[in-house]
């Protein structure tokens, strides 16, 4: 689904008079989240409405130099703010997920917010929460839907460096530096447009690839000794115990692509993650596959999740072990598919 015409000329006229906008991304957000809010925010900002990013919690390290990144409100901290600008938020954007249940402990703010909704988001099967739904699911991130949205209301001429980098960071982090299918034409143009308009692309790529810490690197090689092999199945799966995140001092981002190893050995379609959250009680899982092995039908079938075809996520409420175990005991079921 494009936006059309209606809904342009609907967001034209909304934007024609002064709002007071809250922008949200999903809870842990990653960096086509926090790419595509803080890009939004800027340009809000320059046209002078009166914005604000909301996010559901924290968010990684690596994130934290983005222009305006201190400003971000986080909901897990500043409730009472946050639930004030959400309450009296005339207009509500929600970028990077579709559902509610994507926002944690905001989720019934949200559900009691009186503002109108604007979804952008590239996830299958949206919601029907919001009054303008830009909802296309073969989009390579938010971000790039994000520029597609400010070029629809005529705002291309007013990208500014910020917004660039924000945009740009969006983009090269979930098209994995620009090697994943979704990466298109349209996507080089776009980010051919952000580097014109003043996206430090090398600076980006170091700050987000080579600001590894002790504890991310200890991290890695605890998960890739834990990597387990399923030749049978073309399948890999990684395991991380709180006992071992404490043990390496994790902190939040520590894990951000590491499942993504699995996918480089000869012949593996299929990768996943298991990491324990004794915090919330969960395993919270990352999926990964090649070719047409859905891993967001596998994840909303058997882990609560969803996603995209080749990147999903999910989560258990059993233990690490049991869930690992039903994992491999499901993976019978798609032997065929693996294997094809």
């Amino acid at each position: 689904m494009v936006m059309n015409k209606e809904d342009i000329q609907e967001v034209k006229a909304l934007l024609s008079s002064p709002q007071k906008i809250v922008i949200i991304p999903h809870k842990n957000p990653d960096g086509d989240a926090i790419g595509s809010t803080l890009g939004l925010f800027h340009f809000f900002k320059n046209q002078g409405q009166e914005a604000v990013v909301i996010a559901p919690n924290d968010f990684p390290k690596f994130l934290k130099w983005m222009p305006a990144q201190e400003k971000i409100i986080n909901f897990e901290k500043n409730k009472l703010t946050a639930k004030r600008h959400i309450d009296d938020a005339t207009l509500i954007f929600t970028l990077d997920f579709n559902h509610f249940s994507r926002v944690g402990d905001m989720q019934e703010s949200l559900e009691k917010a009186n503002g109108t909704f604007i979804m952008i988001d590239h996830h299958q099967e949206p919601d029907d929460y919001a009054t303008v739904t830009y909802s296309d699911v073969s989009m390579s991130s938010t971000c790039e839907m994000v520029y597609n949205f400010i070029e629809a209301i005529n705002g291309i001429s007013k990208i500014t460096p910020e917004i660039a980098n924000c945009l740009y960071t969006g983009i090269m982090t979930d098209t994995g530096s620009f090697k994943y299918s979704s990466t298109t034409s349209r996507t080089h143009r776009v980010v051919a447009n952000l580097i014109d308009n003043g996206a430090e692309n090398m600076a980006i790529h170091n700050k987000v690839f080579n600001t590894n810490s002790p504890s991310r690197l200890h991290i890695l090689g605890c998960a890739l000794k834990n990597m387990v092999i399923l030749e049978e199945y073309n399948t890999v799966y990684i395991t991380l115990s709180q006992e071992e995140l404490d043990k390496y001092n994790f902190k939040k981002g520590d894990t951000e692509g590491i499942v993504n190893y699995g996918l480089t050995l000869d012949n593996i379609i299929f990768a996943v993650i298991f990491i324990e959250n004794k915090e919330e009680g969960i395993i919270k899982i990352s999926l990964r596959s090649q070719g047409d092995f859905s891993v967001n039908e596998f994840a909303r079938t058997h882990f609560y999740g969803g996603g995209h075809n080749n990147a999903a996520g999910g989560r258990s409420d059993d233990s690490l072990e049991e869930t690992t175990t039903k994992f491999v005991g499901l993976l019978s079921n798609y032997k065929e598919k693996l294997k094809g």
